[in-house]
């Protein structure tokens, strides 16, 4: 410990650590470094003017509208035009539920590839209980993505969790329960592909 503690190790260990007089010292290549370290990406290349640099801007291929507006009509989903704020009516108890088609191949001996998970669901059944409410008084309005039912007590704006087909749906209203079921077959582009 006292070897490497005393006065005479240390000023070894400068000695060692300092450049002799007579070659070139790192300053010199510090200073030259400096200029370098200020160089970036985007000092490669010819050097362009500030006017280029606006006209580039303009001409990319997101051009944003010069308005106030948070977002593009493409943006809002479908349906939203439906929503009426100052429309007093009470939304109705309903339940989204996923149905499959089953065979006695697919619950005994597993033949198909089918499974109890969401991905093979075929349909998607829709109860809206509408307490006081006569099957003349319904209007429903299916959408690929959007569901408008209007009575003159309630009314429903579902987003629906999955596309379907909004041509080939079923609807009836078991008035004993005053409940409107709606039977849709879901829109599933890969369905082929996953359940073949």
């Amino acid at each position: 410990m006292e070897e490497l503690s005393s006065f005479q190790s240390l000023q070894a260990l400068s000695a060692l650590l300092s450049t002799p007089e007579g070659e070139e010292s790192d300053e010199e290549d510090g200073k030259n470094m400096k200029q370098m370290a200020r160089m970036g990406p985007g000092h490669i290349g010819a050097s362009s003017s500030a006017s280029e640099k606006e006209e580039k801007a303009v001409n990319s291929a997101y051009v944003k509208k010069n308005t106030k507006d948070i977002w593009d009509v493409e943006e809002v989903m479908e349906g939203t035009h439906l929503n009426d704020l100052a429309d007093p009516r009470p939304q109705p108890e309903y339940e989204v539920i996923l149905k499959q088609s089953v065979g006695t191949e697919d619950l005994f001996l597993g033949i198909s590839r089918k499974d109890p998970s969401s991905m093979c669901c075929d349909s998607l059944l829709v109860r809206v209980r509408l307490p006081d409410t006569k099957a003349s008084d319904l209007v429903l309005d299916v959408r690929e993505t959007f569901l408008d039912l209007r009575t003159p007590k309630y009314k429903l704006g579902l987003h629906l969790p999955h596309p379907v087909h909004s041509g080939e749906g079923t609807a009836r209203f078991i008035t004993e329960r005053a409940e409107l079921e709606i039977t849709l077959p879901m829109n599933r582009p890969l369905d082929c592909n996953n359940l073949a």
